[in-house]
């Protein structure tokens, strides 16, 4: 099954307390419906220190969201829409802005 939103898409959030910030996407986990998001849902952690391996401190890092809170920012548009498929003539089957009607890549 195709995937609407992929790796290195830019998307917005629509929900929740980042909601407005857009970022690339890093990463999708398809089986948890979750994407990791650039600047977006940064959490912190409190990390023990490992002789020779690591330092203790405070990391701050992206945790993942979920993927029915963003949408695909149009490259075309420019805007926040929801995304379609369709099938081309040669039978490849590409996605596709609901507001302009372009093949997004």
């Amino acid at each position: 099954m195709a995937q609407k939103i992929r790796k290195g898409d830019t998307v917005v959030v629509v929900k929740g307390k980042d909601r407005g910030k857009s970022g690339a996407v890093q990463r999708i986990l398809t089986k948890e419906s979750r994407a990791l998001v650039e600047g977006v849902n940064v959490v912190k952690r409190h990390q023990k220190a490992r002789p020779g391996v690591r330092q203790a401190g405070v990391l701050t890092l992206e945790a993942p969201i979920s993927v029915a809170n963003v949408k695909l920012l149009c490259p075309h548009c420019h805007k926040a829409v929801r995304v379609g498929f369709k099938f081309l003539e040669d039978g490849k089957k590409v996605r596709v802005c609901h507001k302009c009607q372009e093949t997004i890549g």
